[in-house]
């Protein structure tokens, strides 16, 4: 059901994924998974539990790797030149990558030194008022509240201004008041012209977002299409038709 404007040319593309496949046990994760972003895209990936999807921004992050297919990030091979993609990587995950013990400027400065950011006290200083955590820099994270563990975890994982940003369901037990602000920074996000991947059950507000939208079941990518002019009924029904199909 893939349209044929949803896929950008692979020439200059951000990521190329040709058949990616990854089993655990006789379980395929991923199945065959083919998708190209291009840079400035923003790619949201809708499906249900276990449809793969984690799965597949891991494999963008490099943190797994696929046992078939072909991945390039940036024009590079993963396999070959692993830390040059990672460096280019932000990720946010379910875990957050985040260290309960320390404060909120710890984390971000600690991270900060590890990809050799210039300045990094000034530089967590920075993320931390966009976030809006300045007030609580020197909080123990453990203090913190699920949508300002989020917000840190964005913080995190733009420290070294990444090229590519993976974002893991990260509405995920948010109130409204902290979706609202965790839409904002993501916008913040899309305006500087970096390439975002994100996976969610939240239509609404993938939609909101993004210029591009998929739909994943069983370790398939069935669906691809441009986001503009899409509302939200309309997504919602082609949706629930696309995993029928899958599941007939």
């Amino acid at each position: 059901m893939a349209l044929s404007d949803a896929a950008p040319a692979e020439a200059g593309a951000c990521v190329v994924a040709r058949g990616l496949t990854r089993r655990y046990g006789a379980r395929r994760a991923l199945d065959e998974v083919s998708l190209t972003v291009a840079p400035g895209d923003f790619l949201t990936i809708f499906g249900p539990n276990g449809a793969g999807k984690t799965t597949l921004l891991k494999t963008l992050a490099t943190i797994i790797r696929p046992g078939a297919g072909r991945l390039t990030l940036f024009g590079l091979d993963p396999r070959l030149e692993p830390d040059a993609c990672r460096r280019r990587i932000g990720m946010i995950g379910h875990s957050g990558f985040i260290y309960d013990g320390l404060t909120a400027r710890d984390n971000i400065v600690f991270v900060a030194r590890l990809y050799d950011v210039p300045r990094p006290v000034e530089r967590a200083a920075e993320l931390l008022e966009i976030v809006g955590l300045a007030d609580r820099a020197d909080d123990p994270v453990r203090t913190y509240s699920r949508g300002m563990r989020q917000r840190l975890s964005i913080a995190r994982a733009l420290v070294h201004d990444p090229a590519l940003v993976l974002l893991d369901e990260p509405y995920t037990g948010l109130d409204q008041h902290a979706t609202r602000m965790l839409r904002g920074i993501l916008e913040q996000v899309r305006g500087r012209s970096r390439t975002v991947v994100m996976v969610t059950h939240q239509i609404e507000e993938g939609l909101l977002l993004s210029t591009r939208i998929g739909v994943m079941s069983r370790g398939r990518l069935v669906h691809q299409q441009l986001a503009e002019g899409i509302s939200r009924d309309h997504m919602e029904r082609t949706y629930h038709s696309v995993i029928a199909e899958t599941i007939a």
